[in-house]
């Protein structure tokens, strides 16, 4: 990460400002957290739980990362200066981890979830997986249980990065089961399970 008076880049300025601008669901909480430093000169990293109170206590439904990264010389694959990275995670019942179009469906609502924020992206790729996992001995009492992750990167076509913390917010939101905030975007049907 640059140091010193030569510390600041306008545009990676211009793309923080409008992250800082950023209203998510009270849903959601989100906090900036260690940015990575050696995949490029400048970036911002961020972490959302979501979290419902259910019987006076905070649950966790679902968590992920964002991270900007900003390249003044671009890298290859990026098509750009700029790179999102993103990863969500959210458990879900057994039944619907087992899901064979629960991955892409996944990958839309990503994709879903940008678009009906208007953040416009190219060089996207991903990666959506569904676990399915069983206790035995000790850890029986654990039972079945699901979950999904989706890892992503895009190239964002402006400064406006507000629009896309928005998008994955939602995309964390919907994963764990609760209803979209936006029209146009739907989800399958509210879906938790009791283990992670």
């Amino acid at each position: 990460m640059p140091t010193g008076p030569r510390a600041t880049s306008a545009p990676f300025e211009q793309a923080r400002q409008s992250i800082a601008s950023v209203q998510l669901r009270s849903d959601l909480v989100v906090s900036e957290i260690t940015s990575p430093t050696e995949v490029a000169p400048y970036s911002i990293a961020l972490a959302g739980d979501v979290r419902q109170r259910i019987h006076g206590e905070d649950s966790e439904l679902g968590t992920g990362r964002f991270i900007l990264l900003h390249d003044p010389a671009g890298q290859p694959g990026w098509e750009g200066d700029f790179r999102v990275v993103c990863f969500a995670q959210a458990p879900l019942e057994t039944d619907i981890g087992t899901d064979p179009f629960l991955a892409e469906v996944t990958w839309s609502w990503l994709t879903d979830a940008l678009e009906t924020r208007g953040a416009e992206y190219t060089a996207a790729s991903g990666t959506a997986t569904t676990i399915v996992s069983s206790g035995f001995g000790e850890l029986a009492d654990q039972g079945t249980g699901a979950k999904v992750e989706l890892r992503a990167s895009w190239t964002p076509v402006d400064l406006d990065l507000g629009r896309h913390v928005e998008g994955w917010g939602e995309l964390l939101c919907m994963l764990a089961g609760l209803p979209p905030a936006a029209e146009g975007v739907s989800v399958l049907s509210a879906r938790r399970a009791g283990r992670g």
